[in-house]
């Protein structure tokens, strides 16, 4: 059972994410917050294994409380969970040490997911926020932290077992397209461009196309 903090001030929001945590299969809701201080206090009291973390908190924002609660429990994972997706805020969260960046928009699906993700030491980043942190990694790796980039320093770059022409597919799927999209690219029918998917996606052992693109691009795989 995963123990989780959810700290976020909007309270019709707070009260709809904390139903959706509720109903979720292996996770326990165990204690809410509606600013930052009180999410430090509460990560304190209660010890989460997982904690979901709004950016813009009243008192104190998530960012800075995500910094204080790593330097006393520097095991928990953060997961931010946000509207904000402008780069500074995203890799100040990770230096800040959060392990994952998911945006409000995702489906509950995807958000159940991230929090599972995150608590086995995945980090969760969503597709086009993977996009801008690869792509600046050179700038800003030192402000990724372990979970974010210890897969990145791999020197075996397919220890997935994973075909020629499941990287093709796979790189494709990190550049966004849809199966019928890497049908028409790869000159394959539709059917051969969905089993691709669906074996890479075991062979990746991920719960989603974008957990797959997220881990292709951290394992240096693309």
């Amino acid at each position: 059972m995963i123990n989780v903090l959810l700290v976020e001030d909007h309270e019709l929001y707070r009260m709809g994410l904390s139903m959706l945590l509720d109903k979720a299969d292996g996770i326990n809701l165990i204690a809410e917050a509606s600013d930052g201080i009180e999410g430090v206090r509460k990560a304190r009291e209660f010890s989460p294994d997982v904690i979901l973390m709004d950016i813009g908190l009243p008192n104190m924002d998530g960012i800075e409380a995500t910094q204080r609660i790593k330097d006393f429990l520097p095991e928990v994972k953060i997961l931010m969970f946000t509207s904000r997706d402008s780069e500074h805020d995203v890799f100040e969260s990770f230096k800040a040490g959060a392990d994952g960046y998911i945006m409000k928009g995702a489906s509950p699906e995807q958000t159940i997911t991230a929090i599972k993700s995150v608590y086995d030491g995945i980090g969760w980043l969503d597709s086009a926020i993977a996009k801008m942190v690869f792509s600046n990694i050179g700038v800003n790796k030192r402000y990724l932290n372990d979970t974010t980039t210890d897969l990145l320093n791999k020197k075996d770059k397919n220890s997935y077992g994973l075909t020629e022409r499941e990287l093709d597919v796979l790189s494709l799927m990190v550049d966004g397209l849809t199966n019928p999209q890497i049908a028409d690219k790869l000159v394959i029918t539709k059917a051969t461009a969905k089993a691709h998917v669906h074996s890479i996606l075991q062979k990746l052992c991920a719960a989603s196309r974008t957990q797959a693109t997220v881990l292709a691009m951290k394992e240096g795989l693309v």
